[in-house]
């Protein structure tokens, strides 16, 4: 096959190249320029020179050329709008996962992707084809499986997506990099958001909204604890950064009328209810399984709850969880499994 295969100059996407040019296919290296230089240039250093460093040396080495595509202005609009826009409505976003959606296989698919039969990324995830249909697929390293990030594809962006890691564990990643001997081969893996780099993502919000003084209340008795500098920081669950003494202390419910954050030291009272939430905005195969138990996840990582889902309207179901999880905050995602196979996700609206 022509493939068109998106490193990021780590060490999974650089593995993933190798392996399908081992494979025999016709590859072609892209390296996606995201970052907003001109925009977060004073939050901190830029990360993206040295990342495509990493990428051209293992292009190098591997005898191919690297393609560079600025995708800047698409991701500012359909990423970067999106998180501000989430944030500043009291909602917690996600902007890894529509940076998937949007951005590495909606965008660069549209403008690049024509004359390639598939487009590979380094995502510890698998592809299935059941009944007509594509469907993500957990892979044997559940820590650092990635469906989740993956789950608001569409069955177009999956039938052209190639994921040549959907079967090995990190740890063989590693192993596969040193027998290729990849320049990157002894790179530490990334952490934080895709466009961020090392800045921290509290300078970024308070960069693009800036700081308002509000109260911290306690919810059970309304007495006012201090202040905080705007209720976009703090997500449902947060317990860090409030620097309140007397706690453990959680952040359990947002006014973004008054800019109040409610906090409670009883996040985990019996009285409180943290087992149910309704999504809207459904898409796979979930309302097979109204009324039925399955998995879920409420973020990336290994951990998955039971849960039962019910069908309320056409586009809106209510899900109940077998036990009670920290932070249900609305504007995430849910993403459902049955097995290993990712059935379907929808965004968490509200709580219940």
């Amino acid at each position: 096959m022509k493939i068109a295969v998106l490193v990021s100059g780590g060490v999974d996407s650089a593995v993933a190249l190798a392996l399908l040019q081992q494979q025999g296919h016709m590859v072609v290296p892209y390296y996606l320029k995201i970052w907003l230089e001109d925009e977060l240039a004073f939050l901190g250093e830029c990360p993206w020179e040295e990342d495509l460093s990493h990428a051209r040396a293992v292009c190098e080495k591997l005898g191919l050329e690297l393609k560079v595509v600025s995708l800047q202005q698409a991701y500012k609009e359909k990423v970067i709008g999106y998180t501000i826009d989430e944030i500043k409505a009291g909602r917690t976003p996600n902007p890894d996962m529509l940076c998937n959606t949007f951005i590495k296989f909606g965008t660069f698919l549209d403008q690049c992707g024509q004359g390639f039969d598939k487009v590979a990324t380094g995502h510890y995830a698998g592809i299935i084809e059941k009944e007509g249909k594509f469907w993500l697929q957990r892979t044997p390293d559940a820590l650092k499986d990635q469906t989740y990030f993956l789950a608001r594809l569409s069955q177009e962006q999956l039938s052209r997506s190639l994921f040549p890691l959907a079967d090995v564990t990190k740890e063989q990643v590693r192993q596969l990099a040193e027998s290729f001997d990849l320049p990157n081969k002894d790179r530490k893996d990334s952490q934080g958001l895709c466009f961020l780099g090392k800045i921290k993502f509290r300078d970024f919000i308070s960069a693009h909204v800036g700081l308002k003084q509000g109260p911290l209340i306690e919810e059970e008795t309304g007495k006012q604890w201090g202040l905080h500098d705007g209720f976009w920081f703090y997500t449902i669950g947060q317990r860090q950064g409030l620097k309140l003494a007397g706690g453990p202390w959680y952040v359990v419910k947002k006014d973004t009328i008054t800019n109040t954050v409610f906090i409670s030291k009883n996040y985990y009272d019996d009285t409180k209810s943290r087992d149910s939430f309704v999504i809207s905005n459904i898409q796979g195969d979930l309302h097979r399984y109204s009324g039925k138990q399955i998995d879920v996840k409420l973020r990336h990582g290994e951990y998955m709850h039971r849960a039962t889902v019910t069908l309320v309207e056409q586009n809106m179901m209510q899900v109940k969880l077998a036990e009670r999880d920290q932070g249900i905050a609305a504007g995430q995602f849910a993403v459902f499994y049955d097995g290993r196979v990712c059935v379907g996700s929808g965004m968490i609206v509200k709580g219940v």
